[in-house]
């Protein structure tokens, strides 16, 4: 008996490869990965050091020492296991693997489980986050986290540069006296914040809206599961989704340099969905928007 899953799939006249890697440059960062819902979804940006999710875990993106899990979903955390124990075996230090609190207690589970299988140690640090936290990653890099809208619990992630800039009282004294000031213990200089890149897994609309800064990164990576024009905006979003007609409404609010879409349904082919995008899509997002197939 054939299922409707097995007849979707054999219906498919274009076929998804195991862990294709799409790549970008822009602004001295490279985005690195590829997303199709329900199948995987794995990002990184190397010169942060860091990942989004772990839907599948291509052999370069190995070297990359710390991962930012949106939520527990299989086609967001297969691959989990994988970068622990490739690590493992080429002797790298364990990861970090920074996830929704309520999904540390279930990898704790299906890394001992594999414990079992494989006979081998599966060495990793799993942080478990709330919406509002910080992770500081170095001096130079924070990442905050905020509420996504789906149906587990689910977290976005904003990488923010920190600087530090003289605070405008100070700007007409010379360098000895700014030396002298910061030796007695005044604090001459105020911290401000640059949003680099904004990650927001899968999520329904609140998920989109949730933090303002999201909108002013130099790059946004999100979901645009579903584009057609008769899908029901109703039901996308109870199962925490984004439509493409969500993105459009949204048009002058992204001030992002670039807009990075992905996560596309499987049941149409991606040239329908190209064209379908660029039928759609407003003149002020045009060559700011790539879509990822």
């Amino acid at each position: 008996m054939t299922t409707d899953l097995e007849t979707q799939v054999e219906s498919l006249d274009h076929p998804v490869d195991n862990a294709p890697v799409r790549l970008l440059s822009h602004g001295g960062l490279t985005i690195e990965g590829y997303s199709r819902a329900a199948v995987q979804t794995y990002w990184r940006v190397p010169e942060l050091k860091l990942g989004f999710d772990l839907g599948a875990q291509p052999w370069s993106f190995m070297t990359t020492p710390n991962w930012f899990v949106s939520h527990s979903h299989l086609d967001h955390i297969a691959a989990l296991p994988v970068l622990v124990a490739r690590r493992r075996m080429m002797k790298m230090a364990p990861p970090t693997i920074y996830m929704p609190a309520s999904a540390v207690e279930g990898v704790e589970s299906l890394l001992h489980a594999i414990r079992r299988l494989d006979r081998g140690r599966m060495p990793a640090k799993l942080v478990g986050l709330s919406p509002g936290d910080e992770v500081e990653l170095s001096r130079e890099l924070v990442v905050k986290t905020f509420a996504t809208s789906h149906t587990i619990p689910s977290l976005g992630f904003l990488v923010w540069e920190r600087r530090k800039k003289l605070k405008p009282e100070y700007h007409d004294l010379s360098g000895d006296q700014i030396r002298d000031l910061r030796i007695s213990g005044v604090e001459v200089s105020a911290e401000i914040r640059i949003p680099l890149v904004a990650y927001l897994g899968d999520t329904s609309p609140p998920g989109i809206d949730a933090l303002p800064a999201v909108y002013q990164a130099k790059i946004l990576i999100m979901e645009l599961t579903f584009v057609a024009p008769n899908e029901r905006a109703a039901i996308i979003h109870k199962y925490g989704h984004t439509h493409l007609d969500d993105l459009i409404a949204r048009t002058d609010r992204f001030e992002n340099e670039v807009i990075i879409v992905s996560h596309f349904s499987t049941r149409l082919h991606p040239d329908q969905i190209q064209r379908i995008i660029e039928r759609a899509l407003p003149e002020t997002l045009r060559g700011r928007l790539k879509i990822w197939l």
